[in-house]
């Protein structure tokens, strides 16, 4: 009853309107499926996302060769497999692939079906999903890091960041620190309006309005919080996806208003935001291939707050070892 008898794929879309691989693994009595998620701004070492790129439709993002894939390789390869052996199944997936970056069957494809197989498998079960990762009832939900104003990859305006977030976490309980994000938020939609800056939303639901400088967002978030009936540095705080890497061009870190830092002078930049405002997260302060700057940053902020390696680890175990043996 546990027995995988297919698995099949097909192209849907996701929240930015591209192509994307949903996968569904079927057994005797029950199916699940799964859609892959995309990032707009990926790091160069981050797994290979398969898409018909000599291809003119949907602009050469469309996903039916790692669909086909699924449908022929993959649904042969996992057919008779147990939906509740999970690390066989990843493993079976991996060595079908063979390369370190899942080239051959693109990482949208393996991940699509990795995640069915798992689903699946909580259905079975009867359980949420979320009960079949642990043996232990020790659950909590995480603190949620709300994305609230949206710049670089994100954003079409002059910030150099990607993300300015807000930290709710001086609450009992999750719902009240959703209620306070959900407050900030609209009392910010109302400050830029008030400021006659744009309230459109970028791609990942934050506003995007034409603001010039990294300083003038922190600042009228902060008021934001404050009209909202919060304080700031008690009960939230903020946090900064820099996405480093994308500005980071021949050793230097270039912004948009013609200034440019070596490591030292960029790591000292953000130190002092940090200084300056109640920041206590940050997401890639440093490009992916400066491995001196993330030491430089470690040493400085690691004590301070939260430092977050989306684009320099992307979740690659060589590369975590890299960190680690770093220091970093």
């Amino acid at each position: 009853m546990s027995k995988i008898l297919k698995v099949k794929a097909r192209q849907v879309f996701d929240s930015r309107g591209n192509p994307t691989v949903e996968a569904e693994v079927y057994t005797k009595n029950n199916s699940a499926t799964a859609i892959c998620p995309s990032g707009a701004s990926t790091g160069t070492y981050e797994a290979y996302e398969k898409r018909d790129k000599k291809n003119n439709r949907y602009l050469g993002k469309s996903v039916f060769s790692a669909v086909n894939l699924v449908n022929s390789k993959i649904s042969k390869k996992l057919k008779g497999q147990s939906i509740h052996n999970q690390e066989r199944i990843d493993a079976l997936l991996i060595n079908l692939d063979g390369t370190r970056q899942k080239t051959n069957l693109g990482a949208n494809a393996m991940l699509a079906v990795s995640m069915a197989v798992k689903k699946l498998s909580a259905k079975v079960k009867k359980l949420p999903l979320y009960k079949t990762f642990s043996v232990k009832n020790n659950f909590q939900l995480p603190y949620p890091l709300m994305n609230i104003i949206n710049g670089g990859a994100h954003a079409n305006n002059d910030l150099d960041f990607q993300e300015f977030m807000i930290l709710p976490v001086g609450f009992d309980s999750f719902s009240d620190s959703l209620r306070a994000g959900v407050e900030i938020f609209h009392t910010l939609k109302n400050n830029l309006n008030k400021k006659s800056l744009a309230t459109s939303v970028g791609d990942e639901g934050g506003f995007a309005p034409n603001i010039s400088s990294n300083n003038e967002a922190l600042e009228v978030i902060l008021d934001s919080i404050e009209k909202a009936g919060y304080k700031s540095g008690e009960e939230v705080y903020l946090g900064l996806d820099v996405a480093s890497s994308e500005f980071y061009k021949d050793d230097s870190y270039m912004m948009s208003d013609g200034s440019s830092y070596d490591s030292k002078g960029f790591c000292t930049y953000l130190e002092s935001l940090c200084n300056d405002y109640p920041i206590i997260s940050i997401e890639d302060g440093m490009s992916e291939n400066d491995w001196d700057g993330w030491k430089i940053l470690t040493d400085k902020l690691d004590k301070k707050i939260q430092l977050v390696g989306d684009d320099v680890f992307v979740t690659n175990q060589k590369i975590f070892k890299t960190g680690i043996d770093k220091s970093c």
